[in-house]
């Protein structure tokens, strides 16, 4: 469900162009090692590199939102709708951390 939500928001988030592709990039490229973190449930490593990636979109996301925030008279609904979207997706980025966590301590990680 992590995976899925994530995808979907980045999707959403990405579907105006005004985010960089480097933002595309980084979201999707941590989705793919989630899934390999989901598939190798007794690989501490996937769960940990997601767990990384995670934490490095959230820094990485701030950046790209506030450097590519456009100005107010130039938001329109589908702009407003895309980065309202990549907002939220960063939002739930400390909620995914935790349920990543408690993975990683299921899977025997100290």
């Amino acid at each position: 469900a992590i995976i899925l939500v994530h995808w979907l928001l980045t999707v959403w988030g990405c579907m105006n162009y005004m985010l960089p592709a480097s933002y595309a990039w980084g979201n999707f490229s941590v989705l793919a090692v989630g899934i390999w973190a989901i598939v190798q449930r007794d690989s501490l490593d996937a769960i940990m590199m997601f767990l990384t990636g995670l934490l490095l979109t959230v820094l990485t996301d701030i950046i790209h939102i506030s450097v590519f925030y456009p100005p107010n008279n130039y938001l329109t609904d589908v702009k407003r709708f895309s980065i309202g979207m990549a907002i939220f997706s960063l939002l739930l980025k400390p909620v995914s951390c935790y349920l990543g966590y408690r993975m990683y301590r299921e899977r025997g990680g100290e």
